[in-house]
């Protein structure tokens, strides 16, 4: 298997999670798509956690609501047809132990429509808000092609300014791989 299939955004971010959520955890999956990150989640969460997953299109909800079925998952979770930047108004803040973004486009679906700079960076000022201390919010930013560069520059450009009393940031671009390959980021809201 080549290293671009076995070590890539989708499995550091992974590893993170699967480290972080613990039974009872209360998560959130911000942008559905596909619906893996919820199943994620979902499994991490045991029957005492909740997992709530946003996307803005119907498909990815739908595309979510069938995988969880598939695996059993589904009773665990709830899942709003709406904006990630509308996250706030579903839980307190401090309260959330992950949240997991992916901004760009739907693997698949129709790349014209994708996440945007403007709601992509309000969700992750309610999410740093929502995240309990301890608590992580990971990202893996998709960028090129119909894209192009400017939520990918507007989000890293957030990710510096963000406190570095009460948060750690951690960016893991590939330097090495051809094209646009995603880049993941982990943020952690520290104990003090």
């Amino acid at each position: 298997m080549s290293a671009r299939k076995s070590f890539n955004a989708i499995t550091i971010i992974n590893r993170a999670v699967s480290e972080q959520v613990k039974q009872g955890d209360i998560c959130i999956d911000a942008t559905a798509g596909r619906g893996n990150d919820t199943l994620t989640l979902c499994s991490l969460v045991g029957d005492s956690g909740h997992v709530t997953a946003f996307d803005i299109q119907q498909s990815a909800i739908d595309s979510t609501r069938t995988l969880l079925e598939e695996n059993g998952l589904l009773h665990r979770a709830e899942l709003i047809h709406g904006s990630h930047a509308d996250m706030d108004s579903y839980f307190e803040e401090g309260t959330v132990s992950c949240i997991m973004f992916n901004f760009g486009w739907l693997p698949g679906g129709e790349h014209s429509i994708h996440t945007s700079a403007n709601t992509s960076i309000e969700a992750l000022r309610k999410a740093l808000k929502l995240i309990k201390k301890g608590g992580m919010i990971t990202l893996i930013i998709y960028y090129g092609r119909d894209t192009g560069f400017e939520e990918k520059d507007a989000i890293l450009d957030f990710l510096s300014g963000i406190d570095s009393e009460k948060y750690t940031v951690l960016e893991m671009p590939f330097v090495n791989r051809p094209n646009c390959p995603p880049i993941p980021v982990i943020i952690i809201r520290d104990e003090a």
